[in-house]
């Protein structure tokens, strides 16, 4: 109690001392625009990131649909790759290419959305902390 007094009476002893009106409304406008040209780079930057998540999706989803189409439409018997040398390790990879690369394709498209969500947290994690140093 005697620190919420002290605190009150520190408060009331306290007196705001006004210099020029026009003067600090000249401070206030400046900073009202900085703050404005801050909030106009960040709304440019959102759809540009938007943009880039959406062609991201898409171009995603069209090289899947790609792939897996290629995968399905050749032929068993043809592989998918050769060599040149006639190894034992080389020979397996030339039979198994086809599930190989069935298991390739998923795990390259996996790995793309994740960069793309990294770069996306990396992104919100950046405003964040813009946030918090104008506030």
């Amino acid at each position: 109690m005697e620190k919420d007094k002290a605190l009150e009476e520190l408060f009331l002893a306290q007196t705001p001392h006004f210099n020029d009106g026009a003067e600090f409304m000249q401070k206030l406008t400046k900073r009202l625009d900085a703050v404005e040209i801050v909030r106009q780079y960040q709304e440019r930057n959102q759809r540009r990131y938007r943009v880039m998540v959406a062609v991201a999706f898409v171009t995603g989803i069209v090289s899947g649909v790609v792939s897996t189409w290629w995968l399905l439409s050749s032929p068993i018997e043809v592989p998918h790759i050769a060599f040149q040398t006639q190894t034992t390790f080389l020979l397996w990879l030339v039979r198994n290419s086809r599930i190989l690369l069935a298991a390739a394709f998923p795990m390259l498209m996996m790995l793309a959305a994740c960069i793309v969500a990294a770069n996306i947290l990396d992104i919100l994690d950046v405003r964040r902390k813009m946030r918090e140093d104008f506030v």
